[in-house]
């Protein structure tokens, strides 16, 4: 299968299925001499686990890493960092009535048309469980980014028709509820709303906010590696994520240039936008404003509802999913975000290194 490493320089690839022995990831590029222990992934991996609240799904895995290399004394050595989280609670019988059954919303007919068959347990790669891997890496890039100075931030801007001005945004809220809602009054309107849709045995979609805060200008490419694209390509990779926007995104098309332009300041000696209409990014680099994207995830594919469906011979069936599955993914999607986020900015910091002569002269310099 090709297609499960991103990155050029920080590298992230991701390994595994819903319901075999174990998912993970291998992280390569990484710089040596980054303090680095299991404890630093854990805390990004507990945020994406499930069970942890009536929104997600009852599967209680522990997802528990391990760190199989590339880390010696807490610490980065430069080599590949191979990251292995076990699967400790697959139940495989839940998909028997899937076999021979296309899901509504699944990527059960295009794996089956692509490679002939498909894993029906789960999704095997194409289910959602596959983003512990990428939170895992994500994880490992957040500790570069921080000796660096650059720090990422994802909450759910929106869950369904509830969504929190950006007056009201507080993050740490957003680490306090199970909805990931940046404000709590809006959170409680959001969760009776849920309560309602699983009642109705559907399930919900929403959007998640991101900042990448600390990033200097002129990181990203002028052409096809252009910030934004590689970070649009990160996030849309995400399986249940449809849409994505920077800065003002689509509202954008509904201003004039004198609206949408972002002045520039000079102050205390450096130069910034006034505004952050661009989200951050201009002619595809950084402008110094913080990088602000979001991403619309889709509600759930798999609900208790009856739907009509076809099975592999193209007969017409109706089928009912059951088993463990979230009423929706914006809350355990945020981080998965956040790690995507971490990845691009890590990547193309590295890549931007090459850019100019008197930066590379300063550092084999001061290696003499």
């Amino acid at each position: 299968m090709a297609g499960s490493t991103f990155g050029t320089l920080f590298r992230a690839t991701t390994w595994g299925e819903s319901h075999g022995a174990g998912i993970g990831a291998v992280v390569d590029g990484c710089p040596a001499g980054i303090p680095l222990k299991a404890s630093d992934i854990q805390k990004y991996l507990d945020r994406r686990k499930p069970g942890q609240s009536r929104f997600t799904t009852a599967r209680a895995e522990a997802d528990q890493v391990e760190i199989l290399s590339g880390v010696f004394e807490d610490t980065t050595e430069g080599t590949p960092i191979s990251l292995l989280i076990r699967n400790t609670d697959q139940h495989s019988k839940d998909y028997s009535n899937l076999k021979d059954v296309y899901r509504p919303g699944h990527a059960d007919f295009t794996f089956d048309s692509k490679y002939g068959f498909r894993d029906y347990r789960g999704g095997g790669r194409s289910s959602g469980r596959e983003t512990a891997g990428r939170v895992a890496a994500g994880a490992v890039a957040a500790a570069f980014l921080k000796e660096l100075g650059v720090t990422v931030e994802a909450y759910a801007k929106s869950i369904g028709p509830f969504s929190v001005p950006d007056n009201l945004i507080n993050y740490e809220e957003s680490l306090n509820n199970p909805l990931s809602l940046p404000d709590q009054e809006i959170y409680k309107k959001a969760a009776e709303w849920v309560d309602t849709v699983r009642g109705d045995q559907d399930s919900a979609g929403g959007i998640i906010e991101c900042r990448i805060k600390g990033l200097p200008a002129g990181i990203g490419e002028t052409v096809f590696d252009k910030f934004d694209a590689v970070l649009s390509q990160a996030i849309l990779s995400i399986g249940a994520v449809k849409g994505f926007e920077i800065g003002d995104g689509f509202l954008a098309a509904e201003s004039r240039g004198s609206e949408n332009n972002d002045s520039f300041s000079n102050e205390d000696k450096k130069i910034l936008p006034v505004t952050n209409h661009a989200g951050g990014v201009l002619g595809g680099m950084t402008s110094g404003a913080p990088v602000i994207f979001r991403a619309a995830v889709k509600p759930t594919p798999s609900i208790a509802r009856e739907q009509q469906t076809v099975d592999i011979n193209g007969v017409p069936r109706s089928l009912t999913i059951t088993g463990r599955h979230d009423p929706l993914i914006v809350p355990r999607a945020v981080v998965v975000v956040e790690a995507m986020a971490c990845l691009t900015a890590a990547d193309l910091m590295l890549r931007n290194m090459t850019a100019r002569i008197d930066m590379i002269r300063e550092f084999y310099n001061n290696l003499v």
